[in-house]
């Protein structure tokens, strides 16, 4: 297994990003595809973020997914339902991972897991939910698949902030973030 360990720089400043939208309900849209659709969520997007398209006059119209770019230059990818900072990730994180080194990448996302925490706390304030990925309260399609998990509530979006749960399967291991549609919120 090899392990790397980098500054908080990007996912601070995708972090900050992200804390600066208010209300998330006005980005989210249906799930369409085509030039107008694709418009349509470059258009919310910018309206609602200031956010600016990272290729405006370059639209794939089989797409339904768009990088937008930060005032701090972090590209976000957006789709109807969620935004995916696409910031190379920070802190911790283990890759070519052997099926004997699984408890050592598990060892590695709990002992790292705090500090990844803490640094999303100071932008998104304190999370509703910090627990394991396996605890029943999670909804199915996310249960299982993140070893640590924690939630913040906003209008409109929830911030998952998670360690990934590496497997027989999974030979990499590392933390990651991203913003989901809610109606909760």
């Amino acid at each position: 297994m090899k392990t790397q360990e980098r500054s908080f720089d990007d996912d601070e400043r995708a972090m900050a990003d992200l804390a600066e939208v208010v209300d998330w309900r006005p980005i989210w849209g249906p799930p369409a595809t085509g030039m107008d659709a694709i418009r349509a969520l470059v258009n919310r997007v910018t309206d609602a973020t200031g956010w600016m398209p990272w290729a405006p006059g370059n639209i794939d119209p089989d797409r339904y997914t768009w990088g937008l770019v930060t005032q701090r230059e972090t590209v976000m990818l957006v789709l109807p339902d969620a935004v995916l900072p696409e910031s190379p990730r920070s802190g911790w994180s283990a890759y070519e991972i052997g099926a004997s080194e699984l408890s050592q990448a598990e060892e590695g996302l709990d002992a790292h897991w705090p500090a990844q925490l803490e640094v999303a706390r100071r932008y998104w304030g304190p999370p509703v939910y910090v627990g394991p990925g396996d605890d029943l309260r999670i909804p199915p399609e996310w249960r299982g698949r993140r070893r640590h998990l924690a939630v913040w509530l906003r209008p409109g979006a929830e911030f998952h902030l998670y360690a990934s749960q590496p497997g027989p399967e999974d030979n990499a291991a590392g933390f990651g973030y991203s913003v989901y549609a809610s109606e909760v919120a």
